[in-house]
């Protein structure tokens, strides 16, 4: 797309364009006169603006606005059937996925099982969960453009690199993002699922005005995402973070003899054998944590002792305890695991619960996704005569 010049007749339509396109992404439909008094425009400039952005195909007529005497007021709404993307969790053996718009709407959230590991490729499980989540929501699937897949790894941008790929049989520890690209066409974002959840939970989550903090999920695996400023740090080759694979420190002995790394110390095995279970998964033992005071302060012990190299390294003004294990100790959790840290040595420290909800890979894949479709779609303004 060719540069405008600023100050020309040419760049100021498009700028207005742009304003009156975010107004109605903020504000929902708005009519001419709505539209002219929220942007400071006057009603004739009002009404080019939406003729120029109905005729690219940005918006359309959604309704009508009584105005007492003299004809209804027709206002005008961002179309959601142009491009739409995909938001997708790639967990061990369901898949996870939303169909996400330009005004992200709420859409059914559909999970299906992967296929057996011996069929599984990255292209594969990607078009499974575009055309469920498109049936879902009784869209067509050809408005897809481009995706967002969380995936239980660490994964390097540049180098389309995927590594700690335990969970995902049949994808490349090279070029998976290409592989999916070439084979379905659409633009193609992944990334390490604590990261996506760690951006949810900056934007919307518990950790929405601290200068910094660490997620630290705890579930079947382990995981850190930290936030520094607003700004993710994913390390040079994108496996910062990967805590479950550091070996115990020797005061873990009385903890968990057995422990030879974090996993073994916090993931979900060790907590189902916490809880009193032994062949239940995770996700059946948790139910018993919030009632069991016993159970939340051994393992309050535990999250201690693995969060105490990211607040020497770190010194974050958070910590966000997510994940199932971390979001099923609650509140109680995160006071327990906060009475233990020194608070001599981290006098400013929070630590918290995660405040995203029950699916926060998905929410932060589809924060992620809202703004490229709208930047996708703003690209398209200067396109108009």
């Amino acid at each position: 797309m060719s540069q405008i010049d600023p100050g020309t007749p040419t760049w100021l339509r498009a700028h207005n364009d742009r304003t009156a396109f975010r107004l109605l992404l903020e504000h929902g439909p708005l009519t001419r006169s709505k539209l002219g008094e929220l942007s400071g425009m006057s009603k004739p400039t009002a009404t080019q603006m939406i003729t120029r952005l109905e005729r690219v195909g940005l918006i359309k007529p959604v309704g009508e606005v009584s105005g007492g005497r003299g004809p209804n007021a027709v206002s005008y709404g961002v179309r959601t059937d142009r491009i739409t993307g995909v938001a997708i969790s790639i967990l061990h053996r369901v898949i996870q996925a939303v169909v996400v718009d330009a005004v992200d709407r709420d859409h059914p959230v559909v999970e299906i099982a992967t296929d057996a590991p011996a069929e599984r490729t990255p292209e594969g499980d990607v078009r499974a969960a575009v055309r469920a989540a498109c049936a879902a929501a009784g869209l067509d699937e050809a408005t897809v453009s481009r995706v967002v897949v969380g995936v239980q790894a660490a994964f390097f941008v540049e180098g389309d690199e995927l590594s700690f790929t335990d969970t995902l049989p049949g994808w490349p520890a090279v070029g998976a993002r290409r592989r999916i690209e070439e084979a379905l066409g659409l633009a193609v974002t992944l990334d390490n699922d604590v990261n996506l959840a760690a951006m949810a939970e900056r934007s919307a989550g518990a950790a929405q005005d601290v200068a910094s903090f660490a997620l630290f999920w705890i579930g079947d695996g382990l995981g850190v995402g930290v936030d520094i400023g607003g700004t993710l740090h994913r390390g040079s080759s994108g496996g910062a973070g990967e805590i479950g694979y550091l070996a115990v420190p020797s005061a873990a002995v009385r903890l968990a003899p057995e422990a030879n790394d974090f996993t073994d110390l916090l993931g979900g095995p060790a907590v189902v054998r916490m809880l009193g279970g032994s062949r239940e998964t995770l996700v059946e033992a948790l139910p018993r944590l919030a009632g069991d005071e016993a159970a939340l302060a051994a393992l309050a012990d535990r999250v201690t002792l693995a969060v105490a190299p990211l607040l020497a390294i770190l010194d974050p003004s958070m910590v966000v305890l997510g994940g199932p294990t971390g979001t099923a100790g609650g509140a109680r959790l995160a006071q327990l695991v906060a009475d233990r840290v020194d608070e001599g040595a981290h006098p400013r420290l929070a630590v918290r619960t995660s405040g995203t909800g029950a699916q926060p890979v998905l929410l932060g894949a589809r924060q992620q996704l809202v703004e490229q479709i709208r930047a996708q779609l703003e690209a398209d303004i200067s396109l108009a005569p």
